[in-house]
């Protein structure tokens, strides 16, 4: 399969959008029902795992690289991003608002693994970072983070735009 890097990039922008879309969703989950918010975030680890290795096996279709090594490191990541949400929840349990621990913990995984994939992956992660902060500064969050969510897809989708136009 020969993907051209627009395509690439519009099937990243896609990925991109879809993640920040499931993670407002987990915010609003965690809001009313933190015991319900623990098992989103860890589903969400799962679901993030799924596009990064997507994003990577895109990657090395792209540059004509073997995908073994991608598959491996990716797999690794994320059993050890697993690992740590497991012991997340062994020492906080999912009652005590520990949703916003493993936010933290997915922020963090994301971020790193964006700087192997691609920045769209760090800017999801960087999101999750500062939604699992904002609550501690404000009691309308939600609506912040979602004010943060339409700029960046509305800022995804002008980059899209301009690139196509440039190229």
């Amino acid at each position: 399969m020969i993907l051209t890097a627009r395509r690439k990039r519009q099937i990243e922008a896609i990925i991109l959008i879809i993640l920040l879309i499931l993670s407002l969703g987990g915010i609003f989950i965690n809001d009313y029902a933190p015991s319900d918010g623990f098992g989103y975030w860890v589903m969400m680890v799962f679901v993030f795992a799924f596009f990064s290795i997507i994003l990577g096996w895109l990657q090395s279709q792209q540059e004509g690289e073997n995908f073994a090594p991608v598959l491996r490191d990716q797999a690794l990541h994320w059993l050890c991003t697993l690992l740590v949400v497991g012991g997340d929840s062994i020492v906080l349990k999912p009652e005590n608002n520990s949703g916003l621990v493993i936010l933290l913990i997915l922020s963090l995984a994301v971020v790193l693994d964006g700087v192997r994939i691609g920045w769209r992956f760090s800017v999801v992660g960087i999101f999750l970072g500062v939604s699992a902060v904002i609550p501690t500064y404000t009691q309308h969050f939600f609506w912040v983070e979602l004010i943060i969510v339409a700029t960046i897809i509305t800022l995804t989708i002008i980059w899209s735009f301009w690139l196509r136009r440039n190229n």
